[in-house]
């Protein structure tokens, strides 16, 4: 049986114009499927098991590292000297996150509280929770400062009233006492008697607070109406906005709820964000100043990185730099999924001399650093192995062989056509060839002579 090469590099002509053809189809539709696939992947929807237990349970490995200003010189403070601190820590605790109390509602929105605990991690500290450390009295020092507008006299009732209870301007406690509460009698009075007065109404501490509690009631997008907004912050306990800013700007409630971002994101997005624990939204291209009303308690970057420089002329024993004290956030921008988050953030406290209030004595006007933490979490193990697979490894693999049929294709139709015009080519040379030989090999059979025939 004769195979006719002819048509066989005639069929691969054709396979490889469908293989370009669908390669090409692929090019131009790969995209659409891939959007398609990371929209469907990243809407809040129990029906997508995988993406949705992700949001509601967060099972990345969560950190919180504390930092405090242990402070060195306090009596020369209350002589009007310049503050001393000296930074002690990490003290790490392992933060575990779980939403509760989830209802979908139906404009596309869903409203969750975010609950959280904190476990403390031996290993991952430089010393253990009964480390003593000395801080300023927020109770004495910051009431000082907003109780300066009284008459004197008030002023001195209110100093009588710190030394009753013997709060004192600095404090000396163990870390566990700070993070989570001590026993205060100037506290448990204002609770007894003027319930509401303080946030706590148990121990006064820096994170009591923090600890098996929520952060509040968020509402959210879910990103089946229009995925742009996925995760982007509705409402928190109701409010579209604050009141705890004195600027209009710092009052909004702007962003994500921290944790995740809409897809699609490019090098020209941001990061917008509302941190309950710092009552504001923050914005990690640029960040716009505000101040607390009222309160001496503000909020800046550690060691006031980012801030004004001045700041730093006032209090010894700080060192700022982007490695250790910026905020950072790795994000696929495909997906707006972080796969390694660090959110800093310190807490200071305004202080200053007060006429009328004792305890202050002749402090010098300052911005004085208390702590900063750290809150810290990157994907990894097999939520890592997954999310690498499904959205890094698959898409690129597709990507390759969209343009590897293109290839494929391109050099089959080359080589199929350069085999069929070889064989046609080689037809007819070889037909040619036969008849100019088998007339030869007659006329030579012929006589040179022929004799005339009459």
């Amino acid at each position: 049986m004769t195979i006719d090469k002819a048509k066989v590099a005639l069929g691969f002509i054709v396979a490889g114009a469908l293989t370009l053809v669908f390669g090409g189809i692929s090019v131009l539709m790969g995209p659409t499927v891939m959007t398609d696939q990371v929209i469907k992947n990243t809407v809040i929807d129990p029906k997508n098991e995988m993406s949705y237990t992700m949001w509601r349970d967060v099972p990345v490995p969560f950190f919180m590292s504390v930092y405090f200003f242990h402070v060195l010189n306090p009596k020369e403070i209350l002589a009007g000297e310049k503050p001393m601190v000296e930074q002690r820590g990490p003290y790490v605790y392992r933060k575990r996150i779980q939403k509760d109390n989830i209802t979908f509602h139906p404009n596309s929105t869903v409203s969750y509280k975010e609950y959280r605990s904190y476990y403390f991690e031996p290993s991952m500290s430089v010393g253990n929770e009964s480390d003593v450390l000395t801080l300023p009295n927020m109770l004495v020092l910051g009431a000082a400062v907003m109780l300066e507008s009284l008459p004197a006299p008030v002023r001195m009732i209110i100093s009588m009233a710190f030394k009753t209870f013997d709060e004192g301007p600095f404090l000396t406690k163990t870390v566990g006492e700070l993070m989570w509460g001590y026993d205060s009698k100037l506290v448990n009075f204002l609770n007894k008697y003027l319930p509401g007065m303080l946030p706590s109404s148990g121990k006064f501490g820096l994170f009591s607070e923090f600890n098996n509690s929520d952060t509040g009631l968020f509402t959210i997008h879910t990103g089946k109406d229009d995925i742009r907004n996925v995760h982007k912050v509705v409402s928190w306990n109701g409010l579209t906005e604050l009141s705890y800013w004195r600027t209009p700007q710092c009052n909004m409630i702007n962003g994500t709820a921290g944790q995740m971002w809409p897809p699609f994101m490019t090098e020209e997005s941001t990061l917008p964000f509302y941190s309950p624990d710092a009552c504001r939204s923050l914005e990690l291209v640029y960040q716009r100043s505000g101040e607390m009303k009222d309160s001496p308690v503000f909020i800046s970057h550690p060691h006031f990185f980012n801030a004004d420089p001045v700041l730093l002329d006032y209090v010894h024993g700080l060192s700022p730099n982007e490695e250790d004290h910026g905020l950072f956030i790795d994000i696929h921008p495909l997906t707006g999924v972080p796969l390694n988050v660090s959110i800093r953030l310190q807490l200071n406290l305004y202080m200053k001399r007060v006429r009328g209030i004792t305890e202050t004595g002749k402090i010098s006007e300052v911005v004085m650093p208390m702590l900063w933490f750290e809150e810290r979490g990157y994907i990894d193990g097999p939520i890592l192995n997954t999310f690498h697979t499904n959205l890094v490894v698959l898409p690129a693999v597709m990507e390759y062989m969209q343009y590897g049929m293109i290839a494929l294709g391109l050099a089959t139709i080359i080589i199929a056509a350069f085999v069929r015009y070889r064989v046609k080519r080689h037809k007819c040379g070889g037909g040619a060839t036969s008849e100019g030989e088998a007339s030869a090999s007659a006329g030579e059979k012929d006589p040179l002579l022929q004799d005339d025939v009459d």
